[in-house]
This record gives C-alpha cells, sequence and structure tokens, in this order.
C-alpha cells in the first residue's frame, strides 16, 4: 500500500521495462490525488513531442504536472502533502540533468535524501537500475553509472517498499513486515 504519509518507494528496471506505468499503477491505487514530477528535459524535437503526449495522458488521468528537471529536493519540500501522492519520473533523468549542469552528485544525493527523510506525504519514485550491463567504456559514462548505483542504494534505504521491473512484471524487492 502506498498510501500512508509515511510510505515511500522506490521502482526500478532498465529502459522500457515498464517501470513509469507500475508506478502509476501504485498512485492510482492509492486513491490520493496524484503528483507528477517530471524530471525530462527536451533538447530535440522527439523528446518535446514524447513529453508532451505523456503530459496530455496524465492530464486526462487526473495528474497535477510539475516539470522539474534540476531542484528535485527543494520541489519535493514545497509540494508533498499528506493528501496526495507524488510520483518523481525518474531519478536517471533528474541525475543525468545534474551531471551535464556539472553539478557535485554526492551533494545533489545527499540535498535529495534528507528531502526524502523530510517529505510530508507518500512518494514513487522512478529509476533505471544501470547496473546490469558491461562496464562503460569511457570514463563519464562510468561515473554516471556509479553515482547512479549509489542515488538508487540511498533512496532503497530510506524506502518502505523497492519493487524491480523486468518485461512489465514487478518483483517485490522490499516491502514492511507485517
Amino acid at each position: 500500500m502506498v498510501d500512508s504519509p509515511h510510505t515511500c518507494t522506490l521502482v526500478l528496471g532498465g529502459a522500457r521495462s515498464g517501470k513509469s506505468r507500475h508506478a502509476e499503477g501504485l498512485c492510482r491505487e492509492s486513491g490520493l490525488a496524484k503528483l507528477y514530477i517530471a524530471t525530462a528535459a527536451a533538447h530535440d524535437s522527439e523528446m518535446e513531442e514524447r513529453i508532451a503526449a505523456h503530459k496530455s495522458m496524465r492530464a486526462a488521468d487526473g495528474w497535477q504536472t510539475i516539470e522539474e528537471q534540476h531542484e528535485l529536493a527543494g520541489t519535493l519540500a514545497s509540494s508533498l502533502a499528506p493528501d496526495r501522492i507524488a510520483l518523481v519520473d525518474c531519478l536517471t533523468l533528474w541525475l543525468t540533468n545534474r551531471l551535464l549542469a556539472d553539478a557535485d552528485l554526492a551533494s545533489e544525493t545527499d540535498r535529495l535524501c534528507e528531502a526524502i527523510k523530510r517529505r510530508a506525504g507518500p512518494v514513487v519514485f522512478v529509476s533505471n537500475e544501470t547496473g546490469l550491463g558491461i562496464v562503460p567504456e569511457n570514463a563519464l559514462a562510468r561515473r554516471f553509472r556509479d553515482a547512479q548505483g549509489t542515488l538508487n542504494q540511498r533512496v532503497a534505504a530510506l524506502s518502505t517498499h523497492v519493487h524491480l521491473v523486468a518485461a512489465g512484471l514487478p518483483l517485490v524487492l522490499k516491502e514492511p513486515s507485517s
């Protein structure tokens, strides 16, 4: 269940694994008002079209959308409430945005984790599991992969629920004990 103000859920998976669809379903099941915090940046026309299509689908389903590519910690601090559930989609794009902005990724991860600890309502995070492939051949890609792995581990440690999605099928990795 993801409807408690104390609930934090992390949904992990590979690209096109169904992780966002699963996370959206968890939010719908909560019965709470839905807030979508979108972290994607449109760097080309194809991405602009994808973002517009996703935003249109969410609006028809009653989602409020906040687009925030950089200040995720501040957005969480100011947007979460016990009577609505927030979906952050996704941590991977947010981390990419921060990396490309030459931000200190360790400090950014610390800020985000502090915001998660102080949150005022339930939240579901979507993130890519990037550590299952081969070691990247260039230093930037290795730095990103390492930072993503660290971010996922830290958010998982703070989460009450962690799901891994592959081929549209969720596997529960962590849930509160009964």
